[in-house]
This record gives C-alpha cells, structure tokens and sequence, in this order.
C-alpha cells in the first residue's frame, strides 16, 4: 500500500516547483518579445520623396514641384546629378556633405568630453580664430539598456532595440531592418553623386568588432578587433591608430601640401565617404580601474591627441568639399567604471559635431521659440537616434524605414548655392528635411498600428492632429514663397520669403511631432503577449498557494505554540527563573517568551512581504534594495537576540550569535568597494594586502576548524585540507603578482593552479559523496548524516573559494565574514528550548544575510553592476563560455552558495530536531517563490512605465535565475534526498506523545 502511494506523494511534492518553472517559462517569453522587425527600405527611387510627402502629409503636386523646382527636394531627373541648385544629388533632399567620419570612443562621458579634451574639442569650441570651421558639443541621450551593440543598433537604424536583445552582445547579431549603413551601401550612385566623382566611394571602419557583427558585408575597407577582453586596454585602440591615418587621407581627398606619403606613395589611393572608428580603451579602463583612476586620464590624453590630429586633417579638406566629423560615447559610464543601466551617469554620453569650413554650418540656429517655450524643449537635447536622420539627409540618403528619431537642424547645413562656395538659405530646407522625417516616421507608426494594436489609438489621433497643424503651417509657408515668386515674374522667391516665420513654425512644430512620436515608441516599442503573461502569473499564483508552508502540520503546530494563545502553565525552576518548557525544550516555546516569539514572527514576516511584494513596485526601493535588506538582518538580528538576552539565567557566549551575524553585515560594508575593479587598485581598503592576505589566512583557520568534528581519518583529511590551503596560497600569490605596478606581472598562472586545485577538491567531494569511503554507517543513519553534512559542508567551502578567485582580492574579506556568517546561523538553526527560532524567522534571516552577501560584493539588480572582469582571472583571451561560466559563478554564486547550505542545514539531523528543520526551507523557498510572484506583477504593471527598462526588467530577471536556482535545488530535494515535504504527511515522535 504503501509503495503505491509513493509515486503519488512524490508528484505532489514535485507539483509546486514544476508549476513555478511552467509559469515563469511563460511570462518570460511572453514579456520579452521582440519589437515587429519590419524587412521594408526606403526608396531612393525618383520621385520617392515627392511621393511621400503627397501620401503622408496630404500635399499637392503643384507644392511638390514647386519645392523641387527651388532645390529643396531633390531633381526628379536622376541624370541631372551634377548639382546645380541642389549643390549635390541626394535621394530625398540634395546632398549637404561629401564625407562623415564617425569616431566612436567607447563609453565617453559628457563631462569627459567637456573637461578633458583640451586639444581637440576644447580648442575647436573657444578658439575658432585659430581652428576653421564650425564644431558644437552637445549631451547626448541614449536610452537604456546601455549595452554597446544595442546602442549601436539605434545609432544606425534609429530604432529602440528590445531589451530582450541584450544577449546579442555576447554573441553578435546582424542588423535586419533598414539602416543608413545598408542604405550607403546599396543605393544607387548616380542619385547621390557628389564632386564630380564617377566611381562609387568606398565605406572603412577599424575598431570594435561588434561594427563588423553587425554589418558583416557592409564595409569595403574593414578591421575589426577584439572586443571582450575588458583589461586589454590598448590593443583596440592601436590598431584603430595604426590605420587612421591612411583611412583620413582617403576619407579627406588630396590636401594642399599634403600629397605624399614619407617615402613618395601617393596619398587617397582609395576614396572613401564613411569612415567608422570605434575605440574601446575608455570603456575597459572604466570596467578595470574605474573612471578616477590615472590610467583614465592617460587614456583620455590619448584619445585627445587622436581626436586632434583627426580634425586638423577634416579642418585642411579642400574648400570645395563638406567633411563632416561625429565623435561620439555610445554611452556613459557609473563611477564604478559600469554601464548597462539607466542612471544619468550612464545615459549621458557626449557628441562633438565638427564640420569643414567647406559645409558653412556656422548659420543661425533653429531654437524653436517662435511658438512657446515648451516647443523649445524639443531642441534642447539630442536623442542617439536623433543621429540618424540627421546623417541620412547629410549623405544624400533616405532615412530609415523605422526610424522614430528626430532630426537635428542644427547638424543639418543648407547646400551649397549656385557658385559651390555660397550657402542656401536654411530655414526652407531645414523645414522640408524635418517634414520628410515626419512623414517617415508617421508612416512607420501608421505602418505599424495596421500590424500590431500596442500603439493606443488616441495617442495617434493626437499625433495625427499635431502633424496635420505642421503641415497646415507649411503649407502657407509654401503658398507665400509661390504668390512672391509669381509676383517677380516668375522667378526665384525673395530670401525674406524663405526665411518668413510660417517656414521657421513649420520646423518647431514638425520637431514636436517628432519628439512625441518618440516618447511614444519608447512606451511601447515593444510587443507584449498580454495573454500569455496573465497565465504566466496566474501558474505561479497556484504555486505559490502550493508551495506555502502553512500546509504542513508541522509548521502549524509550530505557529500554534507562538500565536498569542492562553498562557500554558509553567513551573519555576529552582533559582527562581523561568523553566524552559513545561512539556520539553524541543516541544515549543517557554510561554513567558510567546509576545518576543510572536514580535520576531510577525516581523519577519512583514520584512519578507515588503522586501519580496512590496519592494517591486518602487524604482526608489528598487536602487536602494541594499540599505533595505541590511536594515532588515540587523532588526532581526537584534530581536532574536534580545529574547536569548532575557530567556537566559547565565548568559553564554553563544547568546551572541545572532549580534555576530548583524556585526559580520555591518562589516562588509566597509569592504564594497573595489569588487570586479583591477587589485592593482590601492584606493579601496579590500585591495590591501593586510586585509586580503589576513582575510585568506582566516578562510585557511576556518578550513582547518571545519574538520574537527570529522571522523579521525587522518590521511583524506590532510590531503582534503592541503588541497584547499594550497589554493588560497596560490590564490594569494596571483593577487600579490596583480597588485604589482608593472602589469606585466599578470598572475594568470597562479589564478589557474588556485582554479585547478579547487576543482580537484569539487571532485573529490562529490567522489566521497556518491561513493563513501564507510559504508558501515547507512546514509540515513546519525552518524551518515553527519559525515555527509561534513562532506557538503567541505564542498560548499570549495564553491566559495571559486567565487572568491571570480571575484578578485576585494571577496576575500567578504568570504571570511560569510563563513562566519553561516556558521553562527548553523548554531542559530540547532538552537533548542527557549533559544530556539521559529522557522520562518530563521528564514529570513538566512535570505537576508545571503542576499546582503551579493549586495556586499558591489552586485546589485542591474546589468551596470555585472563585474566582466571575472572572465579575465586567469586569461586575456576571451573564451565564451568560460567567461560566461565565470560571470555567471560572479553574479549569482552567492545565491547559489546560500541556497544550498539552507538547503543542506535543513535536511541534516533531521531525526534529531524534528521537522523544525525542514520548515526552515519550506519557508526559505515560499519567499522566494513570493519574490517572483510579485517581480512578475510588478513587471506586468509597470510595462509602459519610464524606468521599466531601466530598472524594473532588470530586477525581473535577476529575481529569474534566483528563483532557476531555488527551484533546481527544490527539485533536487525532492528527488534525490526525498525530504522535500515528507514532514507534512507523518508526525514527528513529539506530536505522538501529545
């Protein structure tokens, strides 16, 4: 009968955490779709943009012709490519610039390129009587995730990637949609033809290889590099330098004076339009040293003589010729040196525009005040995907299909006039370049709104009436330049025409149209399977009802004896205190401490609602989850204490654990900084040798103090225990060697021996585990249980040591106070009588200390926390999955580490402590299971908020693989150890005798 009943038990233990897996599988695919990719291109055809102009913005073919005619669109006559009133053939609008080169340098921050570029944006933006040309400098706004290939992606399709695509940046993937890169390539010459040249220009890039992932045929002249390794400081940005000059001189043309290469080879040997040079070496000294370190500023000196040779090439480029420079952070970076979020610090990257005196770019500007301050916001800043329309109409392109960026005037000079020397006027052509990206991006939208119902209908009923007002005010702006031309006898319109104020409205209100058409593609740029997610979250309501542990009777008749219930009698003990427990110490509580039972319990409780629910919602909390959870340990902490302080006659040292656990928190707070930055550091306390070094002879006292309750089997436990204190001296050699000046001394092989021999030892413990040396002692017996415990204990030990190596010298004081963390919380969890803790406080209290272990290495909920320098420990080469493996053990070790010895301290002398126990990782899972439950909903509710990106996905998905770890664990439980809830279904001896 009752082999009958074991598969049936078996399925209902393993039900919750297979319901759990189910619902979180779901809602995960159903929130992280991909935003619709459309395959359409823009039309370089003839007569393209008059076509879009009539079906999206309702004008005329007389009004069109008539823009045509005057030069503001392009001649619908491809032959005609020779320039005339256009000053250059262009596909939608004639053609403003001959070449762009775009300099990359990776993770420039405003202030960097404001405070600390003297040489080249410094001089060109305070000294213009000595550099020609014009040059503005403006903060440029990138939208979270801050991950370079998903920047680079908007920079170049001028959409908003998903976030989903993150993972791309690992892998590379090539860009599908319409691009201006793609367009450069494939449109056709003779309708962008420029200078008289008849051969098609060439495209060159040389840096960050995740250029040429992305374009993979796109460049004619490509050299991409490397770009993983984040302590190689130089390698990419010498190779950039090694090519440049010659890729300026095909870029530039022939110069005065400049025609010869030392040696006599002639220069411009091939003719490039794009240059693309993308630098890494601020963004790996960021990742290894931080941004204040000095290897910053010899990094920023670098890249200011580049940028200053690079402009004082652009600044000698024939009169006769628009070259324009972009130098540009693909995003900024935190004062740890990260980037991935979606702080200020992050998002503001700086852009240094730099036009050839040849592109008379120094015109007035556009500020849009003509009809209010509140238009005027719309030019205050420039969005990254603002880039792209802006460089498609300079290159003669037509601007990307799905587009949702807005044009930048400023950026965008007239064409040169009839004599090629002598400006256009501005104002008509700025206008009519911002109407044609309203009708791409309004036909994109409209495009989309027929394909997808996420776009809500009366957002685009109001940007449909502020398109209709911009193009009413153009359309009279058109109507006068036509009645004065008339009036002149059919000739050219006077200059006051165009520059009346109905053309300049007609620009501030299409530049508002197009800043809130882009506020609305990034509330809901990406597709949500609404349907799938409620399901997702209602599996994982089930399961947690499932999961709750007050099913159990164990855990009832445990909360019966705390709840405020009639006082039980109680005898005096003979000096007069309080007895422990009428019926035992292990039955329950001494009644006079039911009120400090019951405050511990329902506090607990409180901080688990509002640190698993409640935290969720609030992007504040969210930033400051650290403060939260060392807040909660050290309340706990204090109550626990506070009861042992008053149920004890004599008090022992022991009464002290819980202030240990609180006081161990409280240091390692001293030690956060430093985590994932290069020991060579000496600004942060953790680097220190005296506390690294100490920190790693008290993990080799503690190793030794681990073995004292092994059975006396001298030969295996001296060589256990060698093989662990070899690997921390071995671990401290490499950090030693690291800590050097002369980087030369890189410590990989002491890194490898320390890695190597921690493996043997996972080996040789998980050998002792599966095939026991003493199989005298069955497995469940005391004396196996034990021995296993030991056993675990040794292994778990090993799998701290490797998340100390990944880690890097700033966890060894971390790890030494987590050990001793956990071996007061082992004390605490065997503590009996009227010490001991009720399981659900034990709980948090184990969820709270291992929690605020990941905050104490400097991690945090967001991908501007991830520490890529762990994929580095031991090699420069970047190796995908070992560095993944290695980021991963980095990241979420500690929750791994945590869980398994709840787990493992829960299951151990289970015959001797009841089922007590056991409840402690019912409970430790259910706040885990309520941590996703509430991650997902809040994720749900706050899915068109502005910071979901930012900040609420983000925690969705790291709360995501805390929950894939618990739930592995529950299963292995359940599977393997067989205890998982065995504790609901059969009385332990104690309820017998009640």
């Amino acid at each position: 009968m009752e082999d009958r009943r074991r598969p049936r038990q078996l399925l209902g233990r393993l039900l919750p955490p297979l319901l759990l897996a189910t619902g979180l599988g779901l809602f995960a695919q159903s929130f992280f779709l991909s935003r619709t990719p459309f395959v359409d291109r823009s039309s370089c055809a003839v007569g393209a943009a008059g076509e879009l102009l009539q079906r999206s913005l309702g004008l005329g073919a007389e009004e069109v012709a008539f823009l045509r005619d005057r030069g503001f669109l392009s001649n619908g006559d491809a032959q005609d490519a020779s320039g005339g009133k256009n000053g250059g053939s262009g596909c939608w609008t004639p053609r403003r610039a001959d070449a762009a080169a775009i300099v990359v340098v990776d993770a420039l921050r405003f202030d960097f390129a404001r405070d600390h570029l003297p040489l080249s944006v410094g001089a060109r933006l305070f000294n213009h009587t000595v550099h020609p040309g014009a040059s503005k400098l403006y903060q440029f706004v990138a939208d979270p995730p801050t991950v370079t290939m998903q920047r680079l992606k908007g920079l170049t399709t001028g959409g908003l990637p998903t976030f989903a695509d993150i993972t791309g940046s690992f892998g590379g993937a090539s860009v599908e949609e319409d691009s201006w890169v793609e367009q450069l390539k494939d449109a056709p010459w003779n309708r962008r033809r420029a200078d008289g040249r008849d051969a098609k220009p060439k495209m060159a890039f040389v840096g960050d290889d995740t250029w040429a992932d992305l374009f993979p045929a796109q460049f004619d002249d490509c050299h991409p590099y490397p770009s993983f390794n984040t302590r190689d400081l130089d390698t990419v940005d010498d190779g950039c330098l090694e090519h440049l000059p010659r890729l300026l001189d095909g870029l530039v043309g022939p110069r005065d004076g400049y025609d010869r290469l030392e040696g006599g080879t002639a220069r411009n040997a091939t003719s490039f339009e794009l240059l693309v040079a993308h630098f890494l070496g601020v963004d790996h000294v960021g990742h290894t040293y931080g941004p204040n370190d000095p290897h910053m500023e010899r990094k920023l000196h670098q890249m200011d003589a580049m940028l200053s040779h690079t402009l004082g090439v652009i600044d000698d480029a024939p009169r006769d010729s628009c070259v324009v420079a972009f130098v540009l952070g693909d995003h900024g970076m935190t004062e740890d040196g990260n980037h991935g979020g979606g702080t200020s610090e992050e998002v503001n990257a700086g852009l240094f525009v730099h036009f050839s005196p040849g592109c008379h770019a120094d015109g007035e500007a556009i500020t849009g005040e003509e009809i209010g301050e509140h238009s005027a916001r719309a030019f205050d800043s420039i969005h990254q995907i603002d880039l792209v329309p802006t460089i498609s109409l300079l290159l003669g392109l037509p601007i990307p299909y799905a587009n949702i960026g807005g044009l930048v005037p400023d950026l965008l000079p007239a064409p040169r006039g009839d004599d090629k020397l002598q400006p256009a006027p501005v104002t008509p052509h700025a206008a009519i370049a911002l109407a044609l990206n309203a009708a791409q991006v309004w036909k994109y939208l409209d495009t989309y709104s027929r394909q997808s119902r996420d776009l809500p209908r009366d957002k685009l009923r109001e940007l449909k009436e502020l398109l209709d007002g911009a193009t009413i005010v153009l359309r009279e702006a058109i109507a006068l330049s036509r009645a004065e031309s008339r009036e002149g006898g059919g000739g050219d319109a006077t200059q006051a025409s165009f520059d009346s104020s109905a053309w300049r409205q007609a620009c501030t209100l299409y530049k508002v149209f197009l800043a809130e058409s882009t506020g609305l593609g990034k509330q809901v740029w990406t597709q949500f399977n609404e349907g799938g997610m409620r399901l997702g979250i209602a599996l994982l309501v089930v399961a947690l009802l499932a999961a709750a542990p007050f099913w159990k009777r164990s855990v009832r008749r445990e909360l019966g004896g705390i709840v405020p219930l009639p006082l039980r009698p109680r005898a005096a003990s003979a000096n007069g205190g309080i007895k422990e427990n009428v019926k035992g110490s292990e039955d329950g509580p001494d009644p006079s401490m039911q009120p400090f039972h019951c405050l511990e319990v329902a506090t607990a409780l409180a901080f688990m609602i509002f640190q698993c629910g409640v935290l969720t919602f609030s992007n504040s909390y969210i930033e400051h989850e650290r403060e939260i959870v060392t807040f909660f340990l050290s309340a706990l902490c204090l109550l626990v204490f506070r009861r042992w302080y008053f149920a004890s006659t004599i008090l022992s040292s022991s009464a002290y654990l819980p202030l240990i656990v609180a006081l161990c928190a409280r240091a390692n707070d001293i030690f956060i900084t430093g985590h994932g930055l290069d020991p060579s550091i000496r600004l942060h306390p953790a680097h220190h040798s005296v506390v690294f070094l100490s920190s790693l002879g008290g993990l080799a006292m503690l190793r030794r103090r681990w073995l004292e309750s092994t059975p006396k089997k001298a030969d295996r436990a001296t060589l256990s225990t060698a093989i662990d204190v070899l690997a921390l001296l071995c671990m401290a050699g490499s950090w030693w060697e690291k800590r050097s000046l002369d980087h030369s001394r890189t410590g990989f092989s002491m890194a490898r021996a320390s890695i190597a021999l921690v493996l043997v030892g996972l080996a040789l413990t998980l050998h002792e585990l599966v095939w026991p040396r003493n199989a005298a002692q069955p497995r469940g017996s005391r004396g196996g249980n034990a021995w296993s415990l030991q056993k675990g204990q040794i292994g778990l030990f090993r799998v701290l040591l490797f998340l100390v190596i990944v880690t890097g010298p700033s966890a060894a004081s971390t790890a030494a106070m987590t050990v001793i963390q956990c071996a007061a919380l082992r004390l605490m969890m065997e503590s009996t009588g009227a010490r001991k803790v009720a399981s659900p406080v034990m709980a948090a209290v184990w969820r709270l200390a291992m929690r605020h272990s990941f905050f104490a290495t400097n991690h945090h909920c967001s991908f501007n926390r991830l520490q890529y320098s762990a994929a580095f420990v031991a090699t420069n080469t970047f190796h995908f999955h070992l560095a993944g493996s290695s980021l991963f053990m980095n990241t979420f070790g500690w929750e791994i580490l945590g869980s398994s010895l709840v787990l493992v301290y829960s299951r151990a002398g289970r015959s001797k402590m009841g089922h007590a126990r056991g409840n402690v990782w019912s409970w430790f899972v259910f706040f885990q299971a309520l941590e996703m439950v509430a991650s997902c909903v809040s994720v749900s509710a706050m899915k068109r908020h502005l910071m979901v990106w930012a900040i609420f996905a983000p925690r969705f998905m790291f709360s995501a693989v805390f929950t894939a770890v618990n739930l592995l664990l529950w299963i292995f439980d359940v599977l393997v150890m067989g205890l998982g809830s065995q504790g609901s279904r059969s009385p332990d001896p104690a309820a017998k005798r009640g």
